[in-house]
């Protein structure tokens, strides 16, 4: 991209300048054929740029159109692709609010008491903490909040589009005869949990991998427009663990390992569901850690909203201990970077001190 001679006809042609021009815009690949071999051979080049009207101001030949220009950004409003966009709300969220607040209204009118507090508040002796954190989630807790936003998609979906490959009926993941009236009936958030419970203790996954499962979730019902249902909610929530083992952890589990866990399935059908979730996906598995701390933090959200709280214990001093030493080393950690940083930062002709001006306490 760099190289002007691969982005302009002349060598010495800017590649902003000079953009197409009338009806330039519309020539055809037999008018950019002719404008090439008028340029590469020497001559005729000047009927050559009449003809096309793209041709520098200067007379330096004719003029291809910059890479840049012809690479549309990605104009999506942020809210349509939560999984791509760091900034953008997460689907599961807002779905769950419409309930939250509906919720909040009932206790409110009806003057419903919220009962035992059963959330721990830290004090000036003691401090409560939890286990999870955007490193190292709390696996049974972080499988409760993906499932509850499993839920939330079902319940609040906007309509029932789907595709054959994740059909229950066409394809169904045990050998019992599926009822007719199969695609009616919402599952409960327990269902679900038991569920995905039962293949991430079968298959030994992480907690990361379910936050992972929910961000592969959300990018197919955004990329290929469909919606998550009774009909299709566990092909669709096996494809994205499928997929998110394989993406996240060192070891992942092999497709026939899902089948010891799931008797009925075959090999081929996962193979072929996975092929087609990755199409769908248009094979952009990338999670940034931006996406990946955004789903995480709005799950905790999504478990204070529905008194999911997370396991809380006090902390002890061994374990205030443990936290002040991993501390004082991501400290010392960043301060090696951030010195290396200075040490390039300075000019070979210009190495002067660093001045740092004196603190005054007051």
């Amino acid at each position: 991209m760099g190289n002007t001679v691969t982005c302009c006809v002349s060598p010495d042609a800017s590649p902003k300048l000079g953009r197409a021009r009338g009806g330039a815009a519309a020539a055809g690949p037999e008018r950019w054929a002719d404008a090439y071999q008028a340029a590469a051979s020497g001559g005729g080049s000047g009927s050559a740029e009449a003809d096309s009207g793209d041709s520098e101001p200067g007379g330096g030949g004719p003029h291809l159109q910059h890479i840049s220009d012809r690479e549309f950004p990605d104009d999506l409003a942020l809210e349509s692709n939560p999984s791509d966009h760091p900034r953008a709300s997460t689907i599961f969220l807002s779905k769950s609010q419409t309930d939250v607040r509906e919720k909040r209204k009932s206790n409110h009118i009806n003057h419903v008491s919220p009962g035992q507090l059963t959330k721990k508040y830290s004090s000036c002796s003691t401090i409560f903490i939890d286990d999870s954190t955007v490193s190292q989630p709390n696996l049974r807790s972080t499988i409760k909040c993906v499932t509850l936003a499993i839920f939330y998609h079902i319940k609040n979906r906007d309509s029932d589009r789907s595709l054959d490959i994740f059909d229950e009926k066409s394809h169904p993941l045990t050998r019992e005869e599926v009822p007719d009236d199969y695609y009616k009936h919402d599952p409960d958030h327990k269902h679900i949990y038991r569920f995905v419970r039962t293949l991430f203790s079968a298959a030994q996954l992480t907690a990361e991998c379910a936050i992972v499962t929910l961000v592969y979730l959300e990018r197919l019902l955004t990329y290929a427009e469909i919606d998550i249902c009774p009909s299709n909610w566990k092909r669709i929530v096996l494809g994205a663990i499928l997929l998110a083992s394989k993406v996240w952890d060192d070891q992942a589990v092999w497709n026939v390992d899902y089948c010891q866990i799931l008797k009925d399935i075959t090999v081929e059908d996962m193979n072929e569901m996975e092929r087609h979730f990755l199409e769908l996906l248009q094979f952009n598995i990338n999670v940034p850690a931006s996406v990946y701390a955004k789903y995480y933090f709005d799950l905790r959200s999504l478990a204070d909203d529905n008194n999911l709280s997370f396991l809380l214990e006090p902390l002890s001093k061994e374990r205030a201990q443990k936290l002040e030493a991993i501390s004082r080393l991501c400290e010392d950690k960043y301060k090696d970077l951030s010195k290396a940083a200075m040490r390039r930062s300075f000019s070979a002709d210009n190495l002067v001190g660093i001045r740092r001006s004196n603190a005054i306490l007051s």
